[in-house]
């Protein structure tokens, strides 16, 4: 599988992704896992991170054992997300270590995480919807987001900037931001209710679409410029672009376009290196993204 915006990493027997630019900033551990690397069996082989699809516990914590220890930290510094699919964001402090991996998470319906407090360990799930990776480079503060089509309508992207610049005072041209591996446009069939939602959300945003089509930064040179919602291959049905639509809302919200990196990965398309619901008809596991300000 050729990748141009991610790189693949083999580390202490794990198989992970990451971004170039969020590692060259020097602020941040992070990565995105793949379906290598872990003990889970089955239709959770082998890297699963859910304690919720019907895995054994106990793989699933050797799993975030394994994740910790190429992050240079440990299960007990993780905070994890309880996602469904809303535009909910916790600010984690240090009493939330370990919620959500090691000990019960009290607190529900959160699809976004913030701090400013290093080696804390934010993480979050995913197996087709979109996850999103944010650096303050002046503030020293991070978030992670879940995405899907519901959370990408209501704009999470641009809910994580708001709740990161009341929190810590962060300014959107000081971050970096990263939208990570999850389904592409060709993959992704929804129907015309979605489809419209999109629409409406996104009605005035052409001169940032012609943006991002010059700046280069997200479509090929030479190729036919899509959408975010075209024309499906069945009567009543749309391809949605939940890259191209996350990218539009984070420029939006005022990120530069050169300080965000834009996966090229799909999940659907690739089910035997990443879980995708749609690809296993929901019989799968739960892939993680996880991001950690560095302590010094």
């Amino acid at each position: 599988m050729e990748m141009k915006h991610m790189e693949r990493r083999d580390r202490l027997g794990v198989t992970y992704l990451t971004f170039p630019a969020l590692e060259g900033c020097g602020l941040v551990e992070h990565l995105f896992t793949t379906r290598l690397g872990g003990v889970s069996e089955g239709i959770y082989a082998s890297m699963n991170l859910s304690f919720s699809r019907g895995d054994k516990k106990e793989h699933v914590l050797e799993n975030y054992r394994r994740v910790a220890e190429v992050l240079g930290c440990k299960r007990e510094d993780m905070v994890a997300t309880r996602q469904s699919h809303t535009t909910n964001i916790r600010v984690v402090t240090v009493q939330d270590r370990g919620k959500g991996v090691v000990r019960p998470a009290d607190y529900e319906d959160i699809d976004g995480l913030v701090t400013n407090e290093p080696g804390i360990a934010l993480a979050a799930f995913y197996a087709d919807c979109v996850p999103l990776y944010f650096v303050d480079t002046e503030n020293r503060a991070i978030g992670l987001a879940h995405s899907g089509w519901r959370g990408t309508v209501q704009q999470m992207g641009a809910c994580m900037v708001e709740t990161m610049g009341r929190e810590f005072g962060t300014r959107p041209e000081k971050l970096l931001a990263a939208i990570g591996p999850s389904i592409c446009q060709e993959c992704y069939e929804v129907d015309a209710s979605v489809a419209e939602a999109f629409c409406h959300m996104l009605n005035g945003c052409e001169g940032i679409l012609e943006e991002i089509r010059e700046s280069g930064c997200y479509f090929e040179p030479g190729s036919s410029y899509r959408q975010v919602v075209e024309k499906g291959r069945a009567e009543g049905k749309y391809q949605l672009d939940l890259w191209l639509a996350n990218l539009i809302i984070l420029r939006r919200a005022g990120i530069p376009l050169s300080q965000i990196s834009i996966t090229d990965i799909c999940t659907c398309h690739n089910p035997d290196f990443l879980f995708s619901h749609r690809a296993s008809h929901g019989l799968r596991g739960n892939l993680g993204a996880f991001l950690m300000l560095k302590n010094n």
